[in-house]
């Protein structure tokens, strides 16, 4: 589907998925300590999920949930990295579009997407996919990444950019509020949606360690308003100097932590609590609180 106002280069992002397909070792820990800070929010429930779906896992979610007795369908962009998962799993794997689900109706007791979700452009249309594929009363987890996560890495790039040629072009996607994301959910029909915060402390020796892992996880600029233009060699040098100003400590390590918006929601069903509309409370605030006349 062509998107009048797209954001992101897909083309682009998929080819990025097929190269970290062979460098993910790389980022390994962080992948699989978000997909396990995710999947541990299943701990809390009492009934059991048989069938998950994967969404854009990398290979460490269906690991995960595997672990927990979970039969496992992953689903990747890229056709390089749905056969990574494969091979890593096990695990039956769809090379699929996230905007575009070939799953049907009432298909997953699980959809579970970790740090996969943040690259679709018409993510509205995607949530109400997955509300679909979902079976009554079944369950969506996701972690995506929000705002302020590599805050002074944009502002390094704009400030360096603006100094060397007085203009600034994208370099950092746009990220959502945590209110962003309950509005989304809402807005795609889901029942009973939680939004909470979470952020993974994640410190790097110096800017191009950074780089490197959004190399190797298959983050790096995918934006459609993107320079196309070789860089004014002065730029990266220039940039990577002021994220240090802006997150470095004394010994030059960079704090550079990950906000996640660590999404849950239900598909609808007839059996699940519903909230009392106006006016059918019986018993008054006054003698429910016990306080006198």
């Amino acid at each position: 589907m062509e998107h009048h106002h797209a954001i992101f280069d897909r083309h682009t992002v998929r080819l990025h998925r097929d190269r970290a397909a062979d460098t993910l070792d790389g980022v390994s820990a962080i992948l699989e300590e978000a997909a396990d800070r995710l999947i541990e929010r299943l701990d809390d429930l009492t009934r059991s999920f048989p069938l998950a779906l994967d969404i854009g896992g990398r290979g460490a979610t269906a690991c995960s949930l595997q672990m927990r007795g979970i039969e496992v369908v992953s689903s990747d962009l890229s056709p390089r990295m749905a056969r990574h998962v494969r091979d890593r799993t096990g695990t039956l794997t769809v090379c699929a579009d996230e905007e575009f689900l070939p799953f049907a109706e009432n298909s997953f007791d699980l959809v579970i997407a970790s740090l996969s979700l943040h690259w679709v452009n018409d993510l509205p249309g995607t949530l109400l996919q997955i509300r679909k594929i979902l079976k009554p009363d079944g369950l969506f987890l996701a972690s995506m990444p929000v705002l302020p996560t590599l805050a002074p890495l944009r502002a390094g790039f704009e400030e360096a950019e603006l100094a060397l040629s007085g203009g600034v072009s994208p370099h950092v996607s746009p990220f959502p509020t945590l209110r962003d994301c309950a509005s989304l959910l809402q807005r795609a029909g889901f029942a009973l949606p939680v939004v909470d915060a979470d952020v993974m402390d994640i410190r790097y020796r110096s800017g191009l360690a950074l780089f490197r892992d959004l190399r190797a996880a298959g983050e790096t600029n995918a934006l459609m308003l993107r320079d196309r233009r070789i860089p004014d060699p002065a730029l990266f040098p220039a940039a990577l100097e002021g994220l240090a100003e802006k997150c470095g400590d004394e010994e030059g390590i960079l704090s550079l932590p990950l906000h996640l918006a660590v999404m849950s929601a239900w598909a609808p069903a007839p059996t699940q609590p519903k909230p009392l509309a106006p006016g059918q409370f019986t018993t008054s605030l006054r003698d429910a609180l016990g306080s006198p006349d």
